[in-house]
């Protein structure tokens, strides 16, 4: 069994190893420790439940096969779940060896029915099994001749280089290992397409139909033969990257032409003092700290964490659940999730983990702390403040740790953090004279701040909202980028989700694109180019090291006017007269997903997806009732106010699907309640002019049992409630599609290679 330096990764791998029965621990069904060639036969037994006397071989890839579809009709961030960090073949768990096999064999077979000479990347990072699993990827892909790029020695690299290269070599797409911010035991496959952009669910589909035909003839003729390729095969090349330092130049050259302008690495330079690098699993360093000094900036900064771990540094991490009881239990690590304490105190358990009190003694009031995420596509940003600050703090709804008697850190939401980085971005813009030689416009996801809305409205921006995941975002940019092609002197009309048609004018320049929990890019002023011509006006995945150089740049100017960024923060609330300066987001998980008993985490996943299901169900029935007449909004106040007898829904001006979860509009507020397609939990976003009130309606709607009242039911039946979901995926589908880029991706001449 494993160990660990740390004694709660220790303590993490003894309840793994006592929970894993003896005949999963003996299975060692695809060897590849392996170098030479060699098959796994696929048989007819793994298919079925695994029964020691009737079926020892069994595998039950049918159940697994029918949940990981369930997955892949909703994954807003790749196909993820939780895996056996000590035996990765065990089937049981969402994430596991056969399946990851089966998944590439299938996107394989997809790909060679409509292509040839076929390029693709794969990349990774710190996750346990993250290395085996890019190994198994290889060698099958190398097995259907599929050419596989990575980098040498299969080391990581941040998810949004994968993304790039995916795009700017024109590649047909690209795997890349990663659960984001999820929790040390969760891991998934990212799948890319030729854009460099993820899966949209159809695209999913397409590989999951596949697997089901391999399951049809392992059913008729009792097997099916997979092969692997040699470990050194001609096509897996991590040869080809090594020329451009792993796609280090080529994403430095395109950095210079947006947000690492001579500009603004002139003023990072002229910082006095350091910014501190959280770097949460070690996995950003390898990559940021080349960029870093490509951009002759790297001396700026000081790193904590570099070395790479897929425990995260034990960040996140306790020995009890939320309630006290004894147990692993792992809070991600998102550093902007806030929990309460068994005694009911609200704290930060991630930044909690990440010792600041002690590791920031040494730094002065105004150092600024950017935390990253192991894949490197998230960003927090927080600075360490005198206490004298707290007043003021509290007025603008920005959260804050005390560190010590003297000073506090303080912690700013993506929607606080984000809205300063474009409103810094247009002064640039429009100091440089740049701001006018195009129409602007931002994407941003529903759950996102309405102040960005309220900012881009006295900025001239037009805004396009969409459902929450960066897919949704990067197929926005798709869209008008068909239009600017095929119809360069006309206006470009792009519908949102709310169903309003957004005008962005001729030639547009995407500002910012983003959601609120972390992600974002930002356009460039010229459109980005691959080698074989194609154009964006954008990249398609959430970049932490754009993140990052634009925060450094704006970190500088703000120490130059001596003034720090919660007084930014109020800057431009007052500039902008930013009504909706106050944001929520509550996380509810039903279950825990580091539970290491299978069978206790798949009964307390059911029961938690029921409460989720239940409490989606309640709104959006009305939400989808609204749109199709069988509801008025009074009615829905009424259901509201008669179900929530602390809450006033009296100012309530509508109620909307909005892709993957429902939205209310307030006259001074809006609340959405989201359910995760793809797990037990629920989250509940909120906006407004009282943080307090947002606060209570998030928590009170978020909460709640999805009980339906007789009101409830008044107004909607039991047919209508049972087909809600399917008829909310149809309006979802009509927007998704609706002026989509559908252009063919043709394989070009690769004279690079």
């Amino acid at each position: 069994m494993k160990s660990s330096k740390s004694d709660l990764e220790n303590e993490l791998f003894e309840s793994v190893s006592e929970k894993t029965p003896e005949n999963i621990k003996k299975l060692n069904l695809i060897d590849l420790s392996n170098e030479k060639e060699f098959s796994f036969i696929l048989k007819k037994e793994h298919l079925e439940p695994y029964d020691e006397k009737k079926n020892p071989e069994g595998l039950n890839l049918k159940e697994w096969l029918a949940n990981y579809e369930k997955e892949a009709k909703v994954s807003t961030a790749g196909i993820r779940g939780p895996q056996n960090i000590l035996y990765p073949q065990d089937t049981r768990f969402p994430i596991n060896l056969i399946g990851v096999v089966l998944a590439t064999l299938a996107k394989s077979l997809v790909a060679n029915e409509k292509y040839k000479g076929i390029v693709k990347i794969a990349g990774r990072e710190v996750r346990y099994n993250s290395e085996l699993y890019l190994d198994a990827i290889t060698r099958i892909q190398a097995a259907q001749g599929i050419r596989t790029l990575l980098p040498k020695g299969k080391k990581t690299i941040p998810i949004w280089l994968a993304s790039f290269l995916a795009f700017k070599l024109d590649l047909l797409g690209g795997e890349y290992i990663t659960s984001s911010h999820g929790i040390s035991v969760k891991n998934a496959t990212k799948d890319l397409n030729s854009q460099g952009s993820q899966y949209l669910p159809e695209e999913s589909m397409e590989f999951v139909d596949k697997i089901k035909e391999i399951f049809k003839i392992v059913e008729k003729a009792g097997q099916y033969r997979i092969k692997f390729s040699k470990a050194d095969d001609e096509f897996i090349d991590d040869k080809t990257l090594s020329k451009y330092d792993d796609g280090v130049d080529l994403y430095v050259d395109y950095l210079k032409s947006g947000v690492a302008n001579a500009k603004n690495t002139e003023l990072i330079n002229e910082f006095k003092n350091k910014i501190v690098i959280e770097n949460v699993g070690g996995s950003a360093y390898r990559t940021l700290d080349r960029v870093l000094k490509k951009l002759k900036i790297s001396d700026k900064y000081d790193w904590f964490n570099t070395d790479e771990d897929p425990f995260f540094n034990g960040i996140g991490k306790y020995d009890y659940t939320p309630k006290g009881e004894k147990a692993f239990y792992d809070y991600s690590v998102d550093a902007t999730v806030i929990a309460s304490k068994p005694t009911g105190e609200k704290f930060f358990p991630v930044i909690d983990t990440m010792h600041y009190d002690e590791k920031l003694k040494k730094y002065p009031v105004g150092t600024v702390v950017l935390i990253t995420d192991p894949d490197h596509d998230r960003l927090t940003i927080t600075q360490k403040e005198s206490v004298q600050a707290i007043p003021k703090l509290e007025k603008l709804g920005i959260d804050y740790v005390k560190l010590d008697k003297d000073s506090v850190l303080t912690v700013f939401t993506a929607n606080q953090a984000f809205l300063m980085l474009m409103d810094f971005r247009a002064r640039q813009l429009k100091a440089q004279k740049l701001w006018a030689n195009h129409p602007r416009f931002i994407i941003k996801t529903t759950a996102s701040a309405v102040s960005w809305d309220e900012w881009a409205e006295k900025q001239g921006l037009k805004v396009v909202n969409v459902p929450v995941g960066f897919k949704e975002i990067a197929n926005i940019m798709k869209k008008v980028e068909l239009k600017i092609k095929t119809s360069p002197d006309k206006d470009v009309v792009i519908d949102d989700v709310f169903g309003n048609s957004i005008n962005l004018g001729k030639d547009p320049r995407l500002l910012f694109a983003g959601e609120e929990s972390g992600g974002m890019i930002m356009g460039t002023e010229d459109l980005i180019k691959s080698f074989a011509g194609r154009c964006a006006v954008a990249m398609r995945e959430k970049s932490a090291t754009e993140a990052i150089i634009v925060a450094s740049a704006l970190i500088s100017e703000l120490n130059k006017k001596g003034i720090t960024l919660c007084d930014y923060l109020e800057e431009v609330f007052e500039e902008n007269k930013i009504i909706g300066r106050f944001d929520t987001r509550v996380d509810i998980a039903y279950y825990n997903e580091s539970e290491p008993d299978i069978n206790k985490l798949k009964a307390d996943k059911k029961a938690g997806e029921e409460q989720r299901s239940k409490n989606d169900l309640f709104y959006l029935t009305m939400a989808m009732a609204v749109k199709e007449g069988k509801m008025t909004i009074e009615d829905v106040k009424t259901v509201l106010n008669f179900n929530f007898r602390s809450l006033v829904f009296d100012n309530l001006k509508s109620v909307k699907f909005v892709g993957d979860g429902t939205y209310f509009e307030f006259e001074d507020k809006y609340i959405e309640i989201r359910p995760s397609g793809t797990d037990a939990k629920t989250k509940a976003y909120g906006g407004g002019h009282d943080k307090a009130i947002i606060e209570t309606y998030a928590n009170v709607l978020g909460h709640y049992s999805g009980e339906r009242t007789d009101l409830h039911k008044k107004f909607i039946d039991d047919k209508f409630y049972n087909s809600a979901k399917d008829n909310a995926m149809k309006y979802y589908l009509k927007f998704v599609n609706k002026d989509a880029n559908n252009e063919p991706f043709k394989i070009p001449d690769y004279d690079w290679l």
